[in-house]
């Protein structure tokens, strides 16, 4: 008989900081994080053995690691109301999306389960979330977690975003294909491909990782019970999504212009004998101050960092309990720091910074350096946060409010 191996919890290490962006990463085969955005990003396929190296040097030391999140804690957060889940069973093909009441046993074979958000409740996919932050967090959505029973699958589908997949427990065999051909079976509550045929086909082990660009056709099958990738998606939103609100914010910002704010005249307007029709005066006229209209850069990127750093529609903050005055605040902050909450986003441009859509400071506020470190390390220690201390003593920074609504949190003591 085979000894059995002791299994314990894999423990995602940090990234160090600064994050060496031009030395080799065994998370991308070997390869620095520049030559993988040069080479591979947005263009091809990438499969990477023993991305995490740990869970091979465990194996070879007579031990095992596991999922740094068991299946309980997966149900439990599935069976929630405030976590987007959903439940794929196959033959017949079903889904099912949370809060969800029961969920198959891991032996069971032919479902799958999937957990959105998973950096927004687990330190440990918030950790292994950011050893991706060589691309920029505009780009980024969120770490999904599939768990399934051995066959499980959501069937052979397209993204319309990157995608790294990432073997955290069992196996899954992954056959992908750049095929063309994009049409969809009819009649099933899921996007599954008609004529999926794969070009490459691989096993994934427990450590390993593959990268697919959008677009590339795609399955994985569960060969193991309990099977976990956790899937780190990177979102790429429609030009017209983005246009489409950077034209609904500048129109808040044109109610204020003076060159716009008289009214509309037509002194030289004729007689007509069909009063329905609108007036060409009036069409080259208004085509005329939108030919007029600019926007720079500046208009561009504070528009577009407002909007991705709005949090999705289901993410709730919780208030701090106790909730400290502002001398108190004061003085806990200056000597324990502060971090992001996990569903907090923060994004900038050259001139200002915005904290989930809001801005909350700009490049002349003394804050501003303050700010940017917060963007950059997603934490700060009290030394850090020493240099914010004459816009810390105000009763209505956006420090101290961004704390009262759970946004920023204190380290703890």
């Amino acid at each position: 008989m085979k000894p059995t191996l002791s299994s314990y919890p894999y423990t995602p290490p940090a990234m160090p900081q600064p994050m060496p962006l031009g030395q080799a990463w065994a998370l991308l085969g070997g390869m620095s994080p520049e030559v993988f955005m040069r080479d591979y990003w947005q263009k091809k396929p990438l499969l990477i053995r023993g991305a995490i190296p740990a869970f091979a040097l465990a194996k070879k030391s007579g031990q095992a690691l596991t999922s740094p999140i068991d299946f309980a804690q997966l149900c439990t957060l599935a069976q929630s109301d405030q976590v987007e889940s959903r439940l794929v069973k196959a033959h017949p093909w079903s889904l099912e999306k949370g809060p969800l009441k029961q969920i198959p046993a891991l032996h069971e074979k032919e479902w799958t389960l999937l957990v959105q958000g998973m950096n927004l409740h687990h330190e440990a996919a918030q950790t292994v979330l950011s050893w991706f932050r060589f691309i920029p967090d505009a780009r980024l959505d969120d770490l999904m977690i599939s768990v399934a029973g051995p066959g499980g699958g959501v069937g052979p589908h397209v993204d319309s975003y990157d995608v790294f997949l990432l073997q955290m427990s069992g196996r899954r065999r992954w056959k992908i294909s750049a095929q063309k051909n994009l049409d969809f079976c009819a009649g099933l509550p899921l996007k599954i491909l008609k004529d999926f045929k794969a070009s490459s086909d691989w096993i994934l082990e427990p450590g390993d990782m593959l990268y697919l660009p959008p677009h590339i056709a795609h399955d994985g099958i569960a060969l193991d019970p309990g099977c976990q990738t956790w899937s780190i998606g990177f979102r790429s939103p429609s030009y017209a999504e983005l246009i489409s609100e950077i034209l609904w914010r500048t129109a808040d910002v044109l109610a204020e212009d003076p060159a716009l704010a008289s009214l509309y005249t037509d002194p030289l307007q004729k007689a007509v004998a069909g009063s329905g029709r609108i007036p060409q005066a009036m069409v080259k006229a208004i085509a005329k101050r939108l030919d007029q209209l600019r926007w720079s850069n500046s208009d561009i990127s504070c528009s577009l960092a407002a909007m991705l750093s709005e949090p999705k529609p289901h993410v709730v903050f919780e208030p701090p309990q106790p909730v400290l005055s502002l001398s108190a605040f004061h003085k806990a902050v200056l000597k324990h720091g502060l971090r992001l909450a996990w569903a907090s986003r923060l994004l900038h441009d050259g001139e200002f910074i915005y904290l989930n859509g809001e801005s909350v400071s700009d490049n002349h506020a003394p804050d501003w350096s303050t700010w940017l470190a917060l963007s950059h390390l997603q934490h700060l220690t009290g030394a850090q946060m020493a240099e914010a201390q004459a816009v810390l003593e105000d009763e209505n920074n956006p420090w101290y409010e961004h704390y009262l609504a759970g946004a920023l949190i204190l380290n703890k003591t």
